[in-house]
């Protein structure tokens, strides 16, 4: 936006509470939902206005929650020493506005719900009406924990009244505050008008809503939204009502975009994952980080898929955990196998029961079906990997490769002592230990000679 004029906007998030009832040392703007901190949600909500500045306001904790958030470096902080209250912490950003002309969105940093949709059309009202001062309001059903919106005649507002000051009438209103307010840089002085509070020692921002009236100030409350997008997180019974509906949301938008779900009631999805239409999800799946489902793919119960890729077609067995790996076009993994990072499955190729992979390429068509690990190796194309064969990638001290051509077949129960190579079209035979490269097409066998001992049984008895 222009920084000319009063069409500006900066965003300031309000960071800085100690989460007391949260019950734990970690800031509580930094407790995960999802993969994420709670923080982030509005601060990529602010993000998404495309704002000149984003300001957000810490506290005591603010080492901890600037070096979470640091990869960002989106963000200014404003470091708010003493925990004065919610107007104090917005008087602390102005210092990092540095003469900005335009509107100041006021967001908090435990209200991850609030969507850019409803800030939009806010902010939008607000100018619409050339306001200095305005504020969102909802309507509550339980209104005890909230501020009651009290409002004239033209419904115009006159204040922010909290439960402990209101009177029985005015105990029986249901609109009430979001806490979320755009107020015009000029107006920013009122801040300076508003008392301490003798009962919480602590300077409110509601306050600032009774003094901008009382100036004959434009003011104006618009009630959008829900209850539901305003819910604010203080403890970590919050905490678990806010991961629920963020998980409904998600479900129901990828239901939309359809997606096909067995039970949606048991599949959690991170906001970062994407989908392909008509993929079908088993109960119990569980899609983190930076993860890309394709199309027409399925994914079986109790699977855990992090920051990986999985192309169309694929299946996904049940039971398997895959991570920062890449599932090839109509490869099938599982039931039961473990995809370490860095791994390749090639399209159509299939890793079967009890088999683990780490940071290995697996070639177009290639079997491991059974009870084996593939460590640290290039598998080539139309690979058979017997049941119980093992890469031996680790001498003690290094790691070391193996490359397996195209077209080779591991016989059951071997150990591929890297380093090494087995050359295209080779065999090896059942139970062999390989210490050495096997040449293109060659059969390699290392085990001892067999010895039948006649009667040995009897004998023992």
């Amino acid at each position: 936006m222009s920084t000319k004029g009063d069409t500006g906007l900066a965003c300031v998030i309000l960071a800085a509470g100690l989460g007391t009832r949260m019950k734990s040392p970690l800031p509580k703007v930094l407790h995960r939902i999802y993969d994420r901190p709670m923080l982030q949600y509005p601060l990529e909500t602010a993000a998404s206005l495309k704002p000149e500045k984003i300001i957000i306001v810490v506290g005591k904790n603010h080492n901890v929650i600037e070096d979470t958030l640091k990869p960002l470096n989106t963000v200014v902080f404003a470091v708010q020493e003493k925990p004065k209250g919610t107007a104090h912490a917005l008087l602390t950003a102005t210092t990092k506005l540095n003469g900005f002309k335009g509107t100041v969105l006021v967001m908090n940093g435990d209200t991850p719900l609030v969507t850019s949709v409803t800030l939009k059309k806010f902010l939008k009202l607000h100018r619409k009406h050339k306001n200095s001062v305005s504020f969102i309001s909802f309507i509550a059903e339980n209104p005890s924990s909230y501020g009651r919106v009290l409002k004239d005649r033209l419904g115009k507002p006159l204040r922010i009244i909290e439960e402990q000051d209101a009177t029985e009438e005015e105990k029986t209103i249901k609109e009430v505050n979001s806490g979320i307010y755009a107020i015009e840089a000029h107006a920013l002085p009122l801040l300076s008008n508003i008392k301490l509070n003798k009962r919480k020692k602590e300077y409110y921002l509601t306050d600032i809503i009774q003094i901008a009236a009382q100036k004959g100030i434009d003011t104006g409350v618009y009630c959008l939204g829900n209850e539901e997008e305003f819910m604010g997180v203080n403890t970590k019974h919050d905490f678990l009502k806010v991961h629920e509906v963020m998980r409904k949301r998600i479900i129901s938008f990828w239901v939309k975009k359809g997606v096909n779900f067995i039970d949606a009631s048991s599949v959690f999805i991170a906001p970062s994952v994407k989908i392909g239409s008509e993929t079908l999800i088993y109960p119990n799946v569980y899609l983190h980080g930076d993860t890309k489902v394709g199309k027409n793919c399925t994914i079986y119960p109790n699977v855990r898929i992090i920051d990986s890729a999985i192309k169309d077609n694929a299946i996904i067995k049940d039971s398997t955990v895959i991570e920062n790996s890449i599932i090839n076009t109509r490869a099938e993994v599982g039931p039961f196998a473990h995809i370490r990072p860095g791994s390749r499955i090639g399209v159509s190729s299939k890793i079967g029961n009890f088999v683990e992979v780490k940071k290995s390429i697996v070639g177009e068509g290639t079997k491991a079906m059974h009870l084996s690990y593939i460590g640290d190796a290039k598998v080539g194309r139309k690979v058979n990997i017997g049941a119980g064969t093992i890469t031996c990638n680790y001498d003690g001290v290094k790691k070391h490769e193996t490359v397996i051509g195209n077209g080779v077949f591991v016989g059951s129960d071997s150990q591929l002592v890297a380093p090494v190579k087995l050359g295209k079209g080779s065999y090896i035979g059942a139970g062999s230990t390989i210490t050495k490269n096997v040449p293109p097409g060659a059969l390699a066998i290392s085990r001892t000679l067999q010895r039948n001992i006649k009667h040995w049984r009897k004998k023992k008895r």
